[in-house]
């Protein structure tokens, strides 16, 4: 394939998720946006006052940066591996995209860009709806915008794994719930590990996510338990990880071919 043909399998694919996205905003984005309100009403404002300060911060404002996270990497791993399960067990489609002479890194990158798009458009509507709240701090504003970028793209390489090895919908269901949430839930979105005992602080360090809401949290408040640079680290090797993954399973149809 040309180049101009290779840009306009990609852009299809991309347009098509986006549109998708757009049209059934009430399922695509809704959902994450009341749960930010509801995490927003209990953990910030109900207990905000109670807790105190942060540091220099009120406790709202020390969350925030965990809750558009949160947002952010449960819709754009949702967007990949339900739209790529459904076009594969529904549709039907994907059998065209595998005979088709695109190459595997289009059709991957045209189905995560389509979840980064969703992350985006998650995280930014988790920051407006904060500023009912209260008055977000942000300290590097490209700091935010590389880690939800990142986070989105690794969140949907993950999520496109999903897809593919899923046979049922349920399949799609178990990894949010048993494996993301436990995650998000232990990764300090709710606390700093400093005030962890030395053997937690440890493992939480072992989690992957904790790295993503620190990064964050940087770039909102200018503190962090980790150095940046090793937190970007970690999502770049886990989206590499997952490159090499999703490259050899679409290449050679491993759980896709019946």
């Amino acid at each position: 394939m040309t180049r101009e043909q290779l840009l306009v399998a990609f852009m299809t694919i991309f347009r098509k998720e986006c549109i998708r996205i757009f049209r059934i905003w009430p399922q695509t984005v809704l959902p994450s946006l009341v749960t930010a309100v509801l995490y927003f009403l209990i953990f910030g404002k109900f207990l905000s006052e109670r807790i105190g300060l942060i540091g220099d911060y009120s406790y709202i404002q020390f969350v925030i940066p965990g809750l558009v996270m949160l947002g952010v990497i449960t819709s754009s791993y949702m967007n990949t591996a339900f739209q790529f399960f459904t076009q594969k067990f529904f549709m039907r489609s994907i059998d065209e995209l595998l005979v088709s002479p695109m190459p595997p890194w289009v059709i991957i990158a045209g189905f995560v860009s389509g979840g980064v798009a969703r992350g985006i458009l998650v995280g930014l509507g988790t920051l407006l709806i904060a500023l009912l709240f209260a008055a977000p701090v942000i300290k590097h504003f490209w700091v935010i915008f590389i880690f939800i970028f990142l986070t989105s793209m690794a969140s949907s390489l993950a999520g496109l794994v999903n897809g593919v090895y899923a046979k049922k919908i349920d399949g799609i269901n178990i990894v949010p719930t048993f494996v993301i949430t436990p995650l998000v839930y232990l990764g300090g979105v709710f606390y700093s590990i400093s005030i962890l005992p030395p053997v937690w602080q440890f493992l939480s360090k072992l989690n992957p996510v904790f790295y993503i809401v620190d990064g964050l949290r940087y770039g909102f408040l200018g503190i962090s338990d980790v150095p940046i640079s090793a937190s970007i680290s970690v999502l770049l090797l886990i989206s590499t990880i997952f490159v090499g993954i999703n490259w050899y399973l679409i290449r050679t149809g491993l759980g896709l071919k019946q």
